[in-house]
């Protein structure tokens, strides 16, 4: 099924108030204030850390960091509809997700930071660390999807990726090759309008929910700044997958209020009239004006929202400013699980590199 473009799902519109939809309210039934309230405390802690991490690059601390404001209630709210067992495959900005998954804020920058290959051991939090190849993770989720449909495990595997990466060559091979062997993979698309300079509209004639359904999959348009629409169609997609009916395309409608990454500057291609429409669709504000019209939460509560976000943020900055400088030779290590001739050699000779500049330093002394 294809919700019309026109009308992606929706259960709180941007003033906060609450919106009719009987399907879908129904998969969010259980969500109580404190739910509610958990959820706002994670838009926040999400935006503060992606601030914090963006300050730190422009600080010369980080090579590059791929910003998220805006997009928090798509991921917050899919990372709340999934459960432990599921695995998520992401792109590079899902700092959302991994909080929500349990990744230590000091485990965010490392390899941002240049300091390792990875930030965290996904065994440990079932998700994967970023993937810089656009696109390439929509494979290696359909194949672990099928690897779990194998063993019969009931789990959902989910792929994170923008709107640009549709027009990937690997996204459409894993579309195809979920439908044709029935895998429980949820395609989760957060259509931030921008595939870095591009607008979406010079990528596809129609909705990308829609490309979707062309492969011959169940699509599904959600108001990706409504953490509770996204919360309750991810539900619906997850169980769709555990369910073994094959894999769900979820197209989350947002907006990437900053850069591309901390690379780009949006300046040279979107106005400020584009931001200013999108900011009146704020994510954050959207859940506290709710909170407030059904008097969920009081101004101590706010204020205690602020400190666990500055607490995560320090975390962050923390964890960054004291990482090590890894060892040259370390990017060696687990390269291969065994030990691998062709890798030993360029490992001598890299070592050998190394060492003509010790020698070089010291005959200078």
């Amino acid at each position: 099924m294809v919700v019309s473009p026109t009308y992606p799902v929706q259960l709180i519109q941007p003033d906060g108030r609450r919106v009719h939809n009987p399907e879908y309210a129904a998969l969010v039934a259980d969500i109580d204030p404190e739910c509610l309230r958990t959820m706002y405390r994670d838009l926040v802690v999400v935006r503060r850390l992606d601030a914090e991490a963006t300050a730190l690059q422009r600080q010369g601390e980080l090579g590059l960091w791929a910003p998220l404001t805006g997009q928090e209630a798509a991921q917050v709210g899919s990372a709340h509809a999934l459960e432990r067992d599921d695995y998520i495959f992401t792109s590079y900005r899902e700092h959302g997700v991994a909080w929500c998954r349990g990744v230590d804020p000091a485990d965010m920058t490392r390899m941002w930071r240049g300091c390792a290959h990875s930030g965290w051991d996904p065994a440990t939090v079932n998700m994967t660390n970023p993937a810089i190849v656009v696109g390439s993770q929509g494979l290696h989720a359909t194949g672990y999807a099928m690897g779990a449909k194998l063993d019969g495990a009931d789990i959902a595997t989910v792929a994170y990726f923008g709107d640009g990466a549709t027009s990937q060559g690997d996204v459409s091979e894993a579309l195809g090759f979920a439908v044709s062997w029935g895998v429980g993979v949820v395609f989760f698309c957060q259509n931030n309008h921008w595939a870095i300079s591009a607008p979406t509209h010079l990528q596809t004639p129609v909705p990308i929910a829609q490309r979707a359904a062309g492969f011959g999959m169940p699509a599904v348009q959600v108001d990706g700044n409504d953490v509770l629409a996204v919360l309750a169609v991810t539900r619906r997609a997850a169980r769709h997958a555990r369910d073994g009916a094959g894999p769900f395309f979820v197209e989350a409608l947002t907006y990437r209020m900053g850069p591309h990454t901390t690379s780009d500057d949006p300046t040279r291609y979107r106005t400020d009239a584009d931001l200013d429409e999108w900011r009146a669709r704020d994510p954050i504000e959207r859940v506290r004006k709710l909170l407030d019209r059904e008097n969920l939460a009081d101004d101590t509560f706010f204020a205690e929202v602020k400190d666990a976000a500055d607490a995560a943020a320090a975390r962050l900055r923390g964890g960054t400013l004291d990482l090590p400088d890894p060892e040259p030779l370390s990017m060696f290590d687990h390269v291969y699980t065994t030990a691998h001739p062709l890798l030993e050699r360029e490992r001598a000779d890299y070592a050998n590199y190394l060492a003509s500049f010790v020698s070089t330093e010291e005959a200078g002394r």
